[in-house]
């Protein structure tokens, strides 16, 4: 089941950042941030308040934990990934936030002591490789010629976010239900955001509502925030935020196939070479696990 959480936590994210990066002449990047969080927050407090509500004590007990996970998982990771596609290209964003599984690997070293096995590591290896391939198009000499810009700094300064983040969630209190917990995250990171949006209102930069930016912000809210969220907090918990991480280099994979069916693009053999070789890498990372399970 976690397995299946991640796959489908990929291909949520995989959609955000399609979206985003179309979209991001049309919707400025905090407010599409704030109204994202606000409309997932809506959502969860619709069918989750009176779990959050029985907790309240809980929440308070573990405040620190939840407003921290909120600002970095909420607050920083996504308003830094909006604000880095209005610089940075699709190809590089997609590369720089595939380092993720290694910036995890070596946050949990540091914070938590816990070294990767060999084949976790070769897993992240064959995994980035297959990643390199798509983006590139086959031709890996050409990941000489890429240029980097503020946007590509952004990008990892959001991932290394994420990591602390992913690598947070084993300090996850066991008497917390999670809907308790994403709506505490929710509410922190929401706060956060607001100040920004304001600056970003104060300068001029509005939101025009019509059917793309509200079918966007309907999206965003509902698939890669609440589904996703919830999935990959369940499945960090279940097998670790190190297993876990592996599956982000599904991103470009899931990236590629929606470009072939929503932009009429074609099929190449290094897209299948490429995919083959994400899928052997999670399986070198995942495979020993499974095994002992």
């Amino acid at each position: 089941m976690p397995y299946l959480l991640l796959v489908l936590t990929t291909l949520f994210w995989s959609g955000n950042f399609v979206l985003s990066r179309g979209m991001h002449a049309d919707i400025p990047p905090l407010a599409l941030s704030f109204w994202r969080w606000a409309l997932a927050l809506a959502i969860m407090l619709a069918f989750s308040s009176r779990t959050f509500v029985d907790q309240r004590a809980i929440v308070f007990r573990e405040r620190g934990f939840i407003i921290l996970q909120g600002l970095l998982g909420v607050t920083g990771f996504n308003s830094l990934i909006y604000l880095a596609v209005q610089t940075t290209t699709a190809v590089n964003a997609v590369l720089i936030n595939s380092c993720v599984p290694i910036l995890i690997a070596l946050c949990s070293l540091v914070l938590f002591k816990e070294p990767l096995s060999l084949r976790q590591w070769a897993g992240i290896l064959v995994s980035l490789s297959g990643v390199a391939l798509i983006i590139v198009g086959g031709n890996l000499s050409s990941l000489v010629e890429l240029e980097f810009n503020r946007g590509d700094l952004l990008v990892l300064c959001a991932g290394i976010l994420w990591a602390l983040y992913s690598v947070n969630l084993k300090r996850y209190p066991a008497d917390l239900h999670p809907f308790s917990y994403l709506l505490g995250i929710m509410i922190a990171g929401l706060i956060g955001i607001l100040p920004f949006y304001l600056v970003e209102l104060s300068m001029g930069y509005g939101l025009s509502l019509n059917g793309p930016t509200l079918v966007t912000i309907v999206y965003v809210a509902i698939f890669p925030s609440v589904l996703a969220f919830i999935f990959w907090n369940r499945a960090v918990r279940d097998i670790g935020a190190n297993r876990a991480g592996v599956f982000i280099h599904l991103m470009p994979v899931f990236s590629s196939i929606m470009a072939i069916l929503f932009l009429g693009e074609s099929i190449e053999l290094f897209h299948l070479q490429g995919i083959g070789l994400v899928f052997a890498g999670i399986f070198l990372a995942t495979y020993s696990a499974q095994m002992r399970n």
